[in-house]
């Protein structure tokens, strides 16, 4: 879909648009991808996330979410994530698809017997074709100009969004699945502050 806008605008207007980018992407997400990597993450005995610049700080609050409704998440390359084996998942966030640094990951993490998930905008990449399951997520590419045809925004800016918003979705599906709360999950937010 063709975006068209006005020149300037003003902030609460690009906000609008903004919204409304991710209402159309969001609607493009494919419900039976999005439904299979739910049940992945539910079934892990570990989560690890990946992802590089942007798209990783988005894997980092979907970690930190995992680990409130109770499930072992970590966030690859810190000092206190362990070895990844048989049995867990490793979700890698990535637009292309090609981050060589992620590539490895997966490649490393499917020959140690784990589960590979991608979520990005080309399934048919290296880490789409890697990995076992992949959700397609709407978005622009970050060398694609901002105001090309799918948004106004800069580089990868939506794919972002779009990548933070279903982390959040998985956590209310994985709430409903487990008859989690929002009260038990709040007992194990961080306490030293």
């Amino acid at each position: 879909m063709s975006v068209s806008l006005k020149r300037p605008m003003n902030t609460v207007q690009y906000a609008e648009e903004i919204i409304n980018e991710l209402r159309r992407s969001v609607s493009r997400i494919p419900m039976q991808e999005a439904e299979e990597l739910a049940e992945q993450v539910l079934h892990a005995k570990r989560i690890f996330l990946a992802g590089a610049g942007r798209s990783g700080l988005m894997g980092r609050a979907f970690a930190m979410r995992l680990m409130h409704a109770g499930k072992d998440a970590y966030v690859v390359g810190e000092t206190v994530t362990p070895g990844i084996a048989e049995g867990d998942l490793l979700i890698v966030g990535s637009g292309s698809g090609e981050t060589q640094s992620l590539i490895a990951m997966a490649q490393k993490a499917k020959a140690l017997g784990a589960g590979v998930a991608a979520l990005t905008i080309n399934p048919e990449s290296t880490i789409g074709r890697l990995a076992d399951d992949t959700v397609k997520l709407p978005g622009a590419p970050k060398d694609q100009a901002a105001g090309s045809g799918s948004t106004i925004q800069p580089m990868a800016s939506l794919f972002e969004q779009t990548l933070l918003l279903f982390y959040d979705a998985v956590i209310l599906r994985l709430m409903d699945k487990t008859g989690q709360t929002t009260t038990r999950m709040f007992g194990k937010h961080a306490n030293l502050e």
